[in-house]
């Protein structure tokens, strides 16, 4: 999920108009708002009016007319549409990191990177050493991404003991979390390239990097060509979300005309993305059909398994022994205020995947059962990690504040 960390002292910074602690509060109150959006979809389609669900988000929806008409039912709406919005907060952010942020520094990045590179690959070999070989394979992809909005609500729990390091580490972690994801999503999870319409989606985004050069500030102009960016995208065969990501990277970061146009667009972007997009995207496609058994069937399941593993586990040990390798090594230092202790605490967390596990859920599989084993992993494992996790640093906390008996 999308992210911020805390800036350098001679970059044009977003925490100006927006302090650290107000943005993991709003966050934090993302997270509820999304855990309300999911709670929702689960009773709803659990309930008497679950036919209701599935035929309100299978309804089909045309846009356009003749040729240029889209036609797909409401869920991939959402799915395809709607959430371009929050995969362009995520370019944005990227954008910033790589521009003026954390990651900007190769020795500063290199902790987030190398925790994020081991969050990623564990968490992957492990899915597919359970689903390997089976047609739940192509789902290795779920356990990868870190839901941030349900990680620092986990934070906000917990308390102001949290030390100021440790949110940043998770935060960090969770950028280059999004720009693995998003790789991922465009190589692996994308259908047969139509190299036609991605030539043309390229020229859309070689006429934005035109319109900039050139000084144009007229937003609507670049609403249009976004859209139309998108369109092109849509037909090209690489998922059309990744268009949002690279309209995102192509924001400049440096002011123009004295306006601070990514962080603006942060700033009026975020809110729509974390309180309406995202928990419309769980309303759409956290409904699991928990009745008839699944629940049992779902103990002997490989697809769960497979992700549950991978989120608790592979998380936790990918990330805990990739910074404990490289700390050894003398590769990366922790923040002064961050325990090493703290970082297994803190690396389980970073197995809530939620809303980037449930969209590659979407793209990885085609068979319904699949799905829903899939999204029962999905939610089992984040409940888990969320748990497991705030239980480690709680146990850090308190080992930090006992004292040591001296014979």
């Amino acid at each position: 999920m999308p992210s911020v960390h805390a800036p350098t002292d001679d970059a044009p910074s977003r925490r100006a108009r927006r302090p650290l602690p107000e943005f993991l509060h709003d966050e934090a109150v993302g997270g509820v708002v999304l855990l309300v959006a999911t709670v929702v979809a689960l009773v709803w389609v659990n309930s008497p009016a679950g036919d209701l669900y599935e035929r309100l988000w299978h309804a089909s929806l045309t846009i356009g007319s003749g040729p240029a008409a889209i036609s797909d039912d409401l869920q991939h709406w959402v799915n395809d549409a709607a959430m371009v919005l929050f995969f362009f907060l995520v370019g944005l952010e990227i954008k910033r990191e790589l521009a003026v942020g954390e990651l900007r520094e190769p020795r500063a990045a290199a902790l987030p990177v190398v925790a994020a590179v081991g969050g990623v690959v564990v968490p992957a070999a492990l899915y597919l050493g359970i689903a390997g070989g089976t047609p739940a394979a192509s789902g290795w992809g779920i356990p990868m991404a870190t839901d941030i909005a349900f990680a620092i609500g986990v934070l906000a729990v917990l308390g102001r003991w949290i030390p100021a390091g440790a949110r940043l580490f998770l935060l960090s972690v969770a950028i280059v979390d999004d720009i693995i994801a998003v790789v991922v999503i465009a190589i692996a999870y994308s259908g047969a390239l139509s190299f036609g319409w991605l030539a043309a989606a390229l020229g859309g985004l070689a006429l934005v990097v035109v319109m900039r050069r050139a000084g144009t500030t007229w937003v609507a102009a670049y609403v249009v060509v976004g859209v139309l960016v998108w369109y092109a995208m849509f037909h090209s065969g690489v998922h059309a979300t990744i268009a949002g990501v690279a309209l995102g990277l192509l924001t400049p970061a440096s002011p123009v005309n004295g306006r601070r146009v990514l962080e603006d667009l942060e700033h009026y972007v975020h809110p729509v993305a974390a309180f309406v997009v995202v928990p419309l995207f769980a309303l759409a496609n956290a409904g699991v059909d928990l009745r008839g058994g699944v629940v049992v069937d779902a103990l002997s399941s490989r697809p769960v398994w497979a992700v549950v593993v991978g989120l608790l586990v592979g998380k936790t040990v990918g990330i805990g022994a990739a910074v404990f390798a490289a700390r050894r090594l003398g590769l990366v230092s922790l923040p002064a205020d961050v325990p090493g202790r703290v970082v297994w605490g803190l690396a389980t967390l970073a197995g809530i995947g939620f809303t980037v596990s449930l969209f590659i859920t979407g793209l990885a599989f085609d068979d319904p059962a699949l799905i829903g084993q899939a999204k029962v992993g999905i939610l089992t494992g984040s409940a888990l990690a969320a748990a497991v996790g705030a239980g480690l640093l709680r146990l850090t906390r308190e080992r930090a504040s006992t004292p040591r008996r001296i014979d």
